[in-house]
Parts: structure tokens; sequence; C-alpha cells
């Protein structure tokens, strides 16, 4: 990943101070944090939010779609714990900020967007900071990205009723996928693991609240709502 101009080093402090945060809130994985070191937030946030970049906060990225709050990212990063051998299947790439993130620990990350300007300036954004080990697909996400199936470890950053039986059926023996279910108003963060053919679940937390997954196998278009 390349070096911020000198411009961009205003936002070091901040940055820093994130990552402190983060620490206090529990995750004390070094490779997580100096990965929220290395990825500038605000490079992923419309210019008119820079300011606010390096809230724990989620921010407004357009198309009626948010970005989340970078203590959530860092606990979907810590069940996750993708490694540098793994591929990874994100659905749902929004900014690219999470995205950028998963490629600092991953081998291969395949992220899908069903907005296709988001996908753009996404890849605008990860080609910026000379991130090569992603590639990006616009589409349904609820259906995964059978080409490079199986994936090791699966992100889902939208809400689904129940776990999309195309994702599970491309997650690896021995993989994890972290996502959202339940009802379109709450949710909560569920890790699913697949071993010898078992399917087992747990809840990390309750109360969540994300966009909809919208797709063949989760909620249908006309759904909207909440946030990402």
């Amino acid at each position: 990943m390349r070096e911020a101009p000198q411009d961009e080093r205003r936002f070091v402090g901040p940055r820093r101070r994130l990552i402190e945060l983060i620490r206090d809130r529990g995750i004390q994985d070094l490779e997580i944090l100096q990965a929220f070191d290395r990825v500038p937030r605000h490079r992923f946030v419309p210019e008119g939010m820079w300011h606010r970049a390096y809230e724990d906060a989620p921010l407004p990225i357009g198309w009626g779609q948010t970005t989340s709050q970078p203590s959530l990212q860092a606990l979907y990063l810590s069940v996750l714990r993708p490694r540098a051998h793994e591929q990874i299947l994100e659905v749902g790439t929004g900014s690219g900020y999470l995205t950028a993130l998963l490629a600092c620990l991953a081998g291969r990350v395949y992220s899908v967007e069903r907005i296709r300007e988001l996908s753009k300036r996404a890849r605008k954004a990860l080609d910026a900071l000379g991130v090569m080990n992603v590639a990006l697909l616009v589409g349904d996400g609820s259906i995964g990205w059978r080409k490079y199936a199986p994936f090791h470890g699966i992100v889902v950053t939208a809400a689904s009723p129940a776990i999309p039986p195309a994702l599970l059926e491309q997650l690896a023996d021995g993989g994890r996928m972290l996502l959202p279910l339940g009802t379109l108003e709450a949710q909560e963060l569920v890790l699913v693991q697949k071993e010898g053919g078992e399917v087992t679940t747990q809840t990390v937390q309750s109360g969540c609240t994300f966009v909809p997954l919208l797709g063949r196998f989760a909620w249908p278009d006309e759904v909207r709502g909440g946030e990402r």
C-alpha cells in the first residue's frame, strides 16, 4: 500500500486516536490494529465527510448507504480472522474501506456490490492506494461469486432474513462466515462455521442495524432502509 501524500499526514493523529479507541474496546490483535493504521479511512468517504472520517461512527457514502463504524469493522476482522494464505468473499463492497482492511490481512479478496457507482468509487480509492489483491464485481451479493469459490471466509455487510444458501455452498470446509441475520428493523451478528459437512452458528453481537441485503437469496429489491 502506497505512502500517504504529505498533505494528508494531518490525519495521522486522528487515525491513531481511533486505533486507541478500537484497542480500548477489546481488539488487541496487532495485525488488525496495523491494518487500521495503514488504511486511511478518509480516502473512502466523500471529501465533505473527511473531517469526521476518524470518528467511531457510521458515515453516509451516497446512494442511501453508509459505511459502518470502525469498531464494528474491527469486530468483524477479529471474529473472521483472515490469514495471508486465505481468500475472502465480501458481500457489500460499500465504500471499499473494509475491503482494504481485509486486503491487508488476507491473500485475496473478492468483493460484490450491487450499486455500480459505489463499486467504481471503491475501485478508484483502492487503486489510488495501490491495493492489488482485490477483485470487484457488480451484482447480486446473495448469490456470491461462484467462479472463485470456495472461500475460507465470507463477510456480509448487509442484513439477511436467513443464511443465503449460495453463500453457504461457497464456504470452504473449515471456513467461517459472518453476517447480520434478523428482521429489517434489528439483527444479530452471527458467526457461521462449516466443518466436515456440519454447520454451526453462534451469535457474536445482538441489537445490530444494517441495510438489507437485496437479492435472489435475501430481501426483494422493493425493500429499503437501515444502514451499512
